[in-house]
């Protein structure tokens, strides 16, 4: 079930709020070929399934980046805001992919609202803890905390 937070107070008031989990979104070899092509990162562990089947993952595997890239879309299903003029990505504070996602694997999100706090220019800064899990294993694949701006205009 997807949040919904319109303007800035409402956004305050989400501080420790945990949004929940996204649907599953299943990694598929195109997606990952596609962001190989994207980024000029061709490696075999990610775009070689003959190959990647003797590898140490068993087959292909997702990039790291491309894991941290899905957070956009999947947190999109976690909340929605209105009432504000801008959102801007405005980084990482931390970023660690302890586990890797098998092309063919499912991925969803769990994410917190760590802090949020008024910023200067009819703002508010929102802090984030993201967990990638995948429907493969027990270890997550991504645990990052982001950090956002809104800006009411």
């Amino acid at each position: 079930m997807t949040t919904k937070a319109n303007g800035l107070p409402e956004l305050l008031a989400l501080k420790g709020a945990d949004l929940g989990r996204t649907g599953w979104k299943e990694v598929t070899q195109d997606r990952v070929d596609t962001f190989a092509d994207a980024t000029d990162d061709h490696q075999w562990i990610h775009t070689d399934p003959g190959r990647a089947a003797d590898g140490p993952f068993g087959g292909t595997i997702a990039h790291g980046y491309l894991t941290l890239a899905l957070l956009i879309p999947l947190f999109g299903e976690l909340l929605e805001i209105g009432g504000v003029a801008m959102s801007v990505n405005y980084g990482l504070n931390k970023v660690r992919f302890p586990a890797p996602v098998p092309v063919g694997a499912r991925i969803r999100l769990h994410g917190v609202v760590a802090d949020v706090a008024e910023v200067k220019g009819n703002g508010v800064e929102m802090t984030l803890d993201f967990t990638v899990e995948t429907d493969r294993g027990d270890k997550p694949a991504c645990v990052a905390q982001a950090v956002y701006r809104h800006y009411a205009g």
